[in-house]
């Protein structure tokens, strides 16, 4: 796959990105070497390889669910500067 010059400049409109006329000619060759490379990547023999998320080998550590104290919602609206019913209350955002 090769990228020409008129896919170059959409890909900077796309990006935001202001691309001078002089400038085309470079991003094509720069473009056109990293679709080459990741071309090669695709020859590349990967039956029988495991799907990973890391080169390392790692687990998650997870917590236990449990339930915590809880039951005070007093204290966790006491510096809201206006609550109501345990609720914190704030101004009107949309009409």
């Amino acid at each position: 796959m090769s990228v020409d010059a008129a896919t170059v400049k959409r890909i900077g409109r796309l990006a935001r990105i202001r691309i001078e006329e002089e400038e085309v000619a470079a991003y094509q060759s720069e473009l056109n070497a990293i679709l080459g490379f990741v071309e090669q990547l695709g020859e590349v023999d990967v039956e029988g390889v495991e799907a990973m998320t890391s080169v390392t080998p790692m687990t998650l550590r997870r917590r236990d669910d449990v339930i915590s104290d809880g039951n005070y919602p007093e204290k966790i609206v006491s510096n809201s500067p206006l609550t109501e019913d345990n609720f914190f209350m704030v101004p009107k955002v949309v009409e």
